[in-house]
């Protein structure tokens, strides 16, 4: 079994957090753990024509990025991935180490991010937390991102 599937907790920087567009639908059942940061820098920035967050698997570059940490079911983890793209590529679910902006102990957990060439064109610098309101939700495109990949 691989460490991604032991790993039951998945950290969320964008539009999953709660009181984002995507929150309801991808994580009204998850168990909430609270607000972690990332131990390394990553680089997250507002990037393609929906104005999505994305963030790279470029460790050490940019700032240590906030977001918030749940533990998923199955059901839900399927459907975050189906949300996510994974398996398209440029799509990935990556290992990374946080721990909570208030303190305690460090924890490994997924994160979804992509890869720079899906980032086109870039609408921000490298952020440490995204609060960008300009993301255009699935339902309100002319068609569906996924089908552009």
């Amino acid at each position: 079994m691989g460490l991604a599937r032991m790993i039951r907790n998945l950290f969320f920087f964008g539009t999953l957090k709660k009181g984002f567009p995507l929150h309801e639908q991808g994580l009204s059942r998850a168990s909430f753990f609270g607000i972690f940061e990332t131990r390394q820098c990553y680089p997250m920035l507002i990037a393609g024509p929906w104005f999505a967050p994305m963030m790279f698997n470029e460790p050490g570059i940019g700032h240590p990025v906030i977001g918030e940490l749940y533990e998923p079911d199955d059901d839900t983890i399927a459907s975050l991935n189906r949300l996510e793209s994974i398996g398209m590529p440029g799509n990935l679910r990556v290992v990374l180490d946080v721990e909570p902006v208030a303190g305690g102990p460090i924890c490994s957990a997924l994160a979804y991010m992509k890869s720079r060439r899906l980032a086109h064109p870039v609408h921000s610098t490298y952020l440490r937390v995204y609060e960008d309101r300009r993301f255009n939700p699935f339902d309100r495109r002319g068609q569906d991102v996924r089908s552009l990949a």
